[in-house]
């Protein structure tokens, strides 16, 4: 029994230094857990997958040109038809339901952009709509098909704010 003190002395100051911050670290309290975590080190991960991911609101806050305006709108509301909608599935009922309506709305509202363009013959892609767009199925692509989906239908305000604001 002599070595326990010692041992007890060693857990104890291993514990500590365990439970110490290391650089960069912070304290997190939640409710009676609590738990070390190097916030610097996850932002800094989360900052540069960011990076590479260019979402659909910096591609819509770019556009200027009705035209560029028109070709992104039927772009993207074909990509949301044939793409994310089709992959969104929940266990609620009501929300597939809601989804459903959402797509079938842009369903509709993309035949009527398509027969407008056919008809007045100005709804023409420019190359940086093209480029935008591009990037856009590369980044939905580059992902597991139903957390791309789900990423996209989180994105989902971010595309009827911009339609909302170029009413």
């Amino acid at each position: 029994m002599r070595g326990s003190p010692l041992f007890l002395c060693l857990f104890s100051v291993s514990c500590w230094v365990n439970l110490m911050p290391t650089a960069g670290d912070k304290i997190f309290h939640f409710g009676a857990c609590r738990v070390s975590m190097s916030m610097t080190e996850i932002r800094a991960g989360f900052t540069a997958i960011k990076a590479n991911i260019v979402s659909i609101s910096q591609s819509l806050n770019s556009f200027s040109k009705s035209s560029d305006r028109c070709c992104i709108t039927h772009q993207l509301f074909t990509f949301y038809v044939d793409k994310v909608f089709k992959h969104c599935r929940t266990e609620d009922s009501f929300v597939n339901r809601k989804i459903s309506s959402i797509a079938n709305s842009f369903l509709s509202t993309n035949e009527l952009i398509l027969f407008l363009q056919r008809e007045k013959n100005n709804c023409v892609c420019g190359e940086e709509s093209t480029e935008k767009f591009k990037q856009i199925l590369a980044n939905y692509e580059g992902l597991n098909v139903t957390s791309a989906a789900m990423k996209s239908l989180g994105e989902l305000d971010i595309l009827l704010d911009w339609m909302e604001r170029s009413h």
